[in-house]
């Protein structure tokens, strides 16, 4: 269920709002056990999604490294071949 939670910071291009986003509503749909709420709970759980997604935005923009920034494409590859080795 968690699969788009990923390391967002530190890549060349930086992490863009519905990457973010994606992340923050992976981690509500975890927490509160349901991929869809109801129509009773759907504002919470919107209201959740933003919130979650603001703060990690936040956290991503004041973190610092000395280290280069990551290419996206050279870590899908890796993952990519991960992945192929974990379901050979």
């Amino acid at each position: 269920m968690c699969r788009n939670i990923r390391t967002l910071f530190n890549f060349d291009p930086p992490a863009t709002d519905e990457e973010i986003h994606d992340a923050a509503l992976q981690f509500v749909r975890k927490l509160s056990g349901s991929t869809k709420p109801s129509k009773r709970n759907e504002a919470a759980f919107e209201k959740a999604v933003s919130s979650i997604a603001a703060c990690a935005r936040e956290l991503i923009d004041s973190l610092e490294t000395t280290q280069p920034p990551k290419n996206r494409e050279e870590e899908a590859a890796k993952a990519r071949a991960r992945m192929v080795i974990r379901y050979a």
